[in-house]
């Protein structure tokens, strides 16, 4: 019999969050050790659960969310992200500008399984979200990264995003809030982000997923809001973070900008919105209560909510580490420390987080999985309490030590 592999489309996509570290993770599982697992920004396993009336909702609603609903999503979910965009000063937005998506994951796969075509390049930050970088991929397009500047608060470099367009260059994507840095981009920052886009004519693919979790004099800025009516951009959304279900898997892309430019795209979307047949029903119910309704993510995010203090905690305990260095995130729910090469010459930190995970059963994910461009970074997830937070990192530089050392 022929080998079965997999499909050639798959040779330049990766998925490190959940990649050989998870898979080694779960065998040091199986041997009976007990893993903290601070790879991925899951809310629950942390003790974060969603609000009551999101929950209510959706129960309420289940006698009615056992069949098929429109593929682009029911009309009162459709109708409040709608709203949330006209109250930010976008008021051109309605009903038909909304798809609602089985989380933003499947929105960014269908979007550029849409848009892209064998040999186009898409910029993309580094570090990034890897699923941008592996979707384009996926889709047939060549991933161009641009560099954010850490030394400046991990702002996108917007002279090297200006040196890499090229004829194929199609559209820019902008991860703000940011994962894996925390970096809340300025006013400025997106408006020259916005501008590049209007001058080499390309669309703005706007991944805000982490728009409510902020921190401090932080202010988070819609990229759409400054495109106007001659950029088209694509703004990503969802429930995931903000209001605590990631496993509700409800989010949505909203369409601004010349849409009358776009209509032979946007047929394309609902075509694969319709091969889909809809995204999971009863979540799409709990949208309208979540944005209509209290935003219990403000006692998160202030002084002394977990989000916030938990955040900041972890920078500080970094920073105090030989060596490592962290820019103290403004928001989102990661910190993305800088092992300084001169102390910790590592030349694959891919096997430096494999060699923590055997030594000291801390989960964490490699900087190269980001698409960064040196083996000289990690992501932390800051969502464990303070006293495993303190013990995490803690055990973190007793493993850093013995490296020095």
């Amino acid at each position: 019999m022929r080998r079965i592999v997999q499909s050639k489309k798959l040779q330049h996509v990766r998925y490190d969050v959940r990649g050989p570290i998870l898979v080694e993770a779960q065998r040091l599982e199986a041997e009976g050790h007990k893993i903290l697992k601070l790879n991925i920004g899951n809310t629950a396993p942390f003790g974060f659960e969603a609000p009551d009336a999101i929950v209510a909702d959706m129960v309420h609603n289940l006698p009615d969310s056992q069949g098929y609903a429109d593929s682009r999503g029911i009309y009162s979910a459709r109708t409040a992200v709608a709203q949330y965009y006209q109250a930010r000063g976008l008021k051109d937005t309605v009903v038909e500008d909304v798809y609602i998506g089985n989380g933003v994951s499947e929105l960014i796969s269908m979007v550029l399984q849409a848009f892209v075509d064998d040999g186009n390049e898409i910029l993309v930050p580094a570090p990034d979200y890897p699923l941008w970088t592996g979707a384009v991929s996926l889709s047939g397009g060549t991933p161009v990264h641009y560099r954010c500047d850490e030394s400046n608060g991990w702002d996108p470099d917007l002279v090297d995003i200006e040196a890499k367009i090229t004829p194929a260059t199609q559209a820019l994507v902008v991860i703000n809030p940011n994962n894996p840095t925390g970096a809340v981009y300025s006013e400025a920052t997106v408006r020259g982000l916005v501008d590049i886009a209007r001058r080499h004519d390309l669309v703005l693919m706007a991944d805000e997923i982490y728009e409510k979790i902020l921190f401090d004099d932080a202010v988070h800025h819609h990229t759409a809001a400054f495109a106007g009516d001659d950029v088209l951009c694509l703004t990503f959304s969802g429930l995931s973070k903000a209001y605590r279900v990631c496993g509700y898997r409800a989010g949505w892309v909203m369409v601004s900008g010349p849409k009358h430019l776009a209509q032979d795209f946007l047929e394309g979307l609902t075509l694969l919105a319709n091969m889909r047949m809809c995204a999971n029903v009863p979540a799409q119910h709990a949208i309208q209560t979540a944005l209509g309704g209290y935003q219990s993510v403000e006692e998160l995010i202030g002084p002394g909510g977990r989000f916030r203090e938990q955040s900041k905690l972890a920078s500080r305990l970094l920073n105090d580490i030989p060596g490592v260095s962290c820019v103290e995130p403004s928001g989102a729910l990661y910190c993305f420390p800088r092992l300084d090469p001169e102390v910790y010459p590592i030349e694959s930190d891919e096997a430096f987080v494999i060699d923590l995970l055997r030594a000291k059963k801390i989960l964490v994910t490699h900087g190269t999985g980001f698409n960064w461009f040196e083996p000289d970074h990690f992501r932390l997830v800051t969502l464990p309490d303070e006293e495993t937070l303190t013990e995490a990192i803690g055990r973190i530089a007793e493993y850093l030590e013995t490296i020095r050392a």
